[in-house]
């Protein structure tokens, strides 16, 4: 088996987790709608999605650290202003549409547990 670059070894990883997530939050807004109601799963998938996005950004600020790095880097306030962005959303979709806040928590919890699953692979496949 040929030894991989060194981007692959953290792209893969990483494509995994992404992937990882979009089940759990298909396959958690399902079972939330089926047990709770729609609005329920529509709260889940609103927080699963601000889960992805997070996992997202993280990684781009990951990429933007270091000397060669490939991307420019974000101005620390435009990045804090992104966060709360993020906040007056999440406050807005459990206020105004009245969503479950423990959904809303699960929902955004979902890249946490993406994560571990993929450290889980990693032990159990990895080289």
């Amino acid at each position: 088996m040929p030894e991989p670059n060194e981007t692959d070894r953290y792209e893969r990883p990483l494509a995994r987790i992404r992937r990882i997530i979009v089940v759990l939050a298909i396959g958690g807004t399902v079972f939330v709608s089926i047990a709770y109601g729609w609005q329920t799963g529509v709260g889940f998938l609103a927080a699963s999605i601000a889960s992805y996005w997070s996992v997202w950004r993280w990684h781009r600020v990951v990429e933007s650290i270091g000397p060669d790095s490939v991307r420019k880097r974000i101005p620390v306030s435009r990045f804090i202003l992104q966060f709360l962005l993020l906040a007056m959303v999440g406050y807005v979709i459990v206020k105004y549409l009245e969503v479950n806040r423990l959904a809303a928590v699960s929902g955004l919890l979902v890249g946490a547990a993406a994560v571990i699953l993929e450290i889980f692979y990693e032990i159990a496949y990895g080289a």
